[in-house]
């Protein structure tokens, strides 16, 4: 498994405006160490404490990613170092990540998941309950996140056509939201969709991250 020559195929198939995050979860630090000599600095995890314990004994200039379902009892864990969390499903956990993150005066990125698959997945917003979350307005008084964008997952299928319309309906909800409550906030910019088996087709629709693992990393060790 030649982590390195994997890593830079897929940089080389993906275009500058579009930033990977290396999903390393289930992999050893080692795999971890292989692509950040390489130059990977984002890593996506999904267990806080496989997180937690890979923050500990990893360079600190890795920008970490939460890419995982994140339970409210679980944010102040990883509030101190994360970067952005992208499943934020719940205005219940954007609220917990705001008071967790003003503990440790830091401001974290987050990215709104809307549930867009066919599938019956249990988390992320409906568009109807995110609009709804949105209108209401207390978020606006959450001074220690930023709403970066928006975050999806197609439905696990080989028909093309389904999930390059699951993915044109993510963007064309994130150019909705960004018109009518982020047209001033340069921060809200970031539609994470697209992982090894899709991501040319998440690109092609609007991706500006992508989640990619298994066609860098091998299959995972679960």
């Amino acid at each position: 498994m030649d982590i390195q020559q994997n890593l830079k195929e897929v940089l080389a198939d993906i275009p500058q405006h579009v930033r990977l995050v290396a999903v390393s979860k289930f992999h050893p630090k080692e795999a971890i160490e292989a692509a950040y000599t390489a130059g990977q600095r984002i890593f996506g995890e999904s267990k806080v404490q496989e997180l937690t314990e890979k923050y500990t004994a990893l360079p600190k200039d890795i920008e970490w990613h939460f890419i995982g379902h994140l339970q409210t009892n679980k944010v102040k864990y990883i509030a101190p170092y994360i970067k952005m969390i992208h499943a934020v499903d719940t205005y219940k956990l954007l609220t917990e990540i705001d008071r967790q993150a003003a503990k440790v005066d830091r401001n974290i990125a987050c990215l709104l998941e809307i549930h867009i698959a066919k599938e019956e997945s249990k988390y992320g917003f409906t568009l109807q309950s995110c609009r709804d979350m949105l209108k209401e307005g207390s978020w606006k008084e959450l001074k220690n996140i930023t709403l970066s964008g928006v975050m999806g997952m197609a439905t696990n299928t080989d028909d093309t056509n389904q999930i390059r319309q699951e993915f044109k309906t993510l963007h064309d909800f994130f150019i909705e939201l960004k018109q009518t409550y982020f047209n001033e906030e340069n921060t809200f910019k970031e539609i994470s969709m697209g992982m090894s088996h899709d991501y040319r087709l998440a690109i092609e629709e609007g991706s500006t991250l992508i989640r990619v693992g298994s066609k860098i990393f091998g299959e995972r060790n679960y």
